[in-house]
């Protein structure tokens, strides 16, 4: 288990959104996001080289400038370095930023340290609370297993960091590399949700292990961030399969019978397991912020979970 509070507010704030995921985001707007999160009590903030390559913690940095770092806690990611890029075009992978710098997988020692190193400076910051091995079976889970993992453990043995892991939305990779021992904390996106559950036997083995669990992606990338899914909707960042969307407006309905809207269960079904220590939640606006914390606080009765798993909507 972690050594890192993990508890930081209703929710963790997801840095995605202010790298320009899928559109952009002016400075202003994306200081004005951090602050709206530490207005409402956010007091954990996740992100990445991978996001807007290194513009969300450059970003991230700036904001939380002058804050007390005792304050807060922050995580970052590790395993694509960011390396110079041709500058002739615009980013492939979901982030609208140029293509300068690109990504590069290096799963080495050094290339953990380095890109450790490069990330800190970005967020302008002497240390980061946790560190995650960013997607590792994107481009090789054995290669980051075995290699990035370890050396990151050896950088939370040295005191660098407080707490190492791996982020995926891959339940197989996260299984692996808690079976390695080495993690004190996973983050699992977007397979344990209100929507789907594939992740429910890992995430009791978590409990089981002591190792901690933080969920992000726990809308579906957009599938259940509203009381009634449009047909349009997306799930995976793709548009949603119709099954989806009707499974959707399934939940919908029955937490309406129950006076609670689709978003604030998906909020609350996460926290629910005794291993998920935190929710991590993306905003690219700071009205995105207050929404998620009106919903975070809202009341979701037992009776509500119960008529799931009556109706067959809810397994886990």
């Amino acid at each position: 288990m972690s050594d890192v509070d993990l508890d930081r507010g209703p929710f963790w704030f997801g840095g995605a959104g202010i790298g320009n995921l899928l559109r952009e985001v002016t400075d202003d707007q994306a200081r004005a996001t951090v602050d709206a999160a530490w207005e409402v009590g956010v007091r954990g903030f996740d992100t990445a080289p991978h996001y807007g390559v290194g513009l969300s913690e450059r970003r991230l940095g700036d904001a939380l400038a002058g804050r007390p770092r005792g304050e807060y806690a922050i995580s970052t990611k590790v395993g694509r370095r960011l390396v110079p890029g041709p500058g002739d075009g615009v980013d492939d992978d979901g982030f609208a930023v140029p293509n300068d710098p690109v990504r590069q997988w290096d799963p080495t020692a050094d290339g953990v340290r380095r890109s450790l190193d490069e990330s800190l400076g970005r967020l302008g910051l002497d240390h980061v609370d946790i560190a995650y091995l960013h997607d590792p079976d994107v481009y090789d889970l054995s290669a980051g297993l075995t290699q990035a993992l370890p050396a990151l453990a050896a950088l939370r043995d040295e005191g660098v960091v407080r707490a190492v892991g791996v982020g995926s939305n891959s339940v197989a990779a996260l299984t692996d590399a808690v079976a390695t021992g080495l993690c004190d904390v996973v983050m699992l996106a977007g397979r344990y949700t209100l929507l789907e559950q594939p992740a429910a036997e890992l995430v009791a083995r978590c409990a089981d292990l002591g190792v901690d669990v933080v969920a992000v992606g726990v809308y579906n990338s957009g599938l259940l961030s509203r009381p009634l899914p449009a047909a349009d909707t997306t799930y995976d960042y793709a548009p949603a399969p119709a099954q989806l969307v009707e499974r959707a407006r399934a939940l919908a309905a029955v937490c309406s019978r129950h006076g609670v809207t689709l978003p604030e269960a998906a909020l609350a079904f996460p926290r629910r397991a005794p291993a998920v220590r935190a929710v991590a939640v993306g905003a690219q606006s700071a009205e995105q912020v207050r929404e998620n914390a009106a919903r975070a606080a809202a009341a979701v009765p037992e009776a509500l979970w119960q008529d799931l798993r009556a109706e067959g909507l809810l397994t886990a």
